[in-house]
């Protein structure tokens, strides 16, 4: 009896597509982009609370940067949006589809590229200023891009860096120019640079334990905020309506026995109402020297 052949199986390669697919993180990515959240984490904490941030001088170059019309975007503070864009790289480098993975990836490092080369261009021109922090997180960036970069999956399809760059280097370019007409007051609210008179007062009221109780649906109070310009983050604001114009009144407001927005303590005197900078200033005894005796 004939003994049977065995048949080899024939080697199958790989599909494109399983080709593509990683068994691990972009561990490289993710680190990196850790890094640059907990610095933009506490850019925006220090931003939020009004704090001052560590290693930063009074009237040294890192505070004119952290304090200019440049240190905000759309209301919220710049570092926020780093923070939001290194959060959205740490959690592109779990996903597992590298081509998909490495195309978000490097357009995003390549737009914040752009942004901090812009933002550092602008303390070094503009305001003749550097920021260890904002240096920091260029170069953190720049890494990421670069490392990105060389991670491009060797049998990308349909890939070609011509009409890539195109597209990609084009919009960022674009992107950053509309920003750059939003700083400068072409179209939105621009933030403007904080008055060093005005950014006393608000920080005076805040050390004389004086209170701004509003509420963020309430017009006057808007129009009070407005006059502090870019030193509002400073007030010592206290938010009575959280819930809105139909919910409870937060219980720090009650036991103020505030009826109307907006309402200041300062003393242990109260003014309701819109009040004026000078009105404030003469109330808790603030001049251009600082307080008065």
């Amino acid at each position: 009896m004939a003994q049977a052949i065995k048949q080899k199986k024939p080697i199958t390669k790989p599909s494109a597509r399983q080709a593509l697919v990683r068994k691990t993180p972009n561990w490289p990515l993710f680190g990196l982009a850790l890094i640059g959240m907990a610095l933009s984490a506490y850019l925006t904490y220090s931003a939020w609370e009004g704090s001052k941030v560590a290693g930063c001088p009074v009237g040294g170059g890192c505070e004119v940067v952290l304090n200019s019309r440049w240190s905000s975007l759309f209301g919220m503070p710049t570092s926020l949006w780093g923070f939001l864009t290194y959060a959205a790289l740490a959690t592109i480098a779990w996903n597992k589809r590298a081509d998909s993975q490495w195309k978000f990836a490097w357009v995003i490092s390549l737009f914040g590229l752009f942004y901090s080369i812009y933002l550092t261009s602008v303390a070094f021109i503009a305001l003749q200023a550097t920021c260890p922090y904002c240096l920091s997180s260029l170069t953190l960036m720049t890494v990421i891009f670069v490392t990105v970069t060389l991670q491009r999956p060797a049998n990308l399809p349909r890939f070609s860096w011509g009409p890539w760059l195109a597209k990609s280097v084009g919009s960022g370019i674009v992107i950053v120019l509309a920003l750059h007409l939003y700083y400068a007051g072409f179209w939105g609210d621009a933030p403007r640079p904080e008055d060093p008179w005005v950014q006393g007062l608000a920080e005076h009221l805040t050390r004389s334990s004086a209170k701004f109780y509003g509420s963020y649906w309430c017009p006057h109070c808007a129009e009070q905020k407005e006059m502090f310009g870019g030193s509002v983050k400073r007030l010592p604001y206290v938010e009575c309506s959280p819930g809105g114009p139909s919910a409870p009144q937060a219980a720090e407001c009650n036991a103020k026995n505030v009826q109307s927005y907006p309402t200041w303590i300062i003393n242990g005197e109260r003014y309701v109402g819109t009040q004026s900078l000078e009105a404030l200033a003469e109330a808790s005894k603030y001049s251009s020297k600082g307080a008065t005796p």
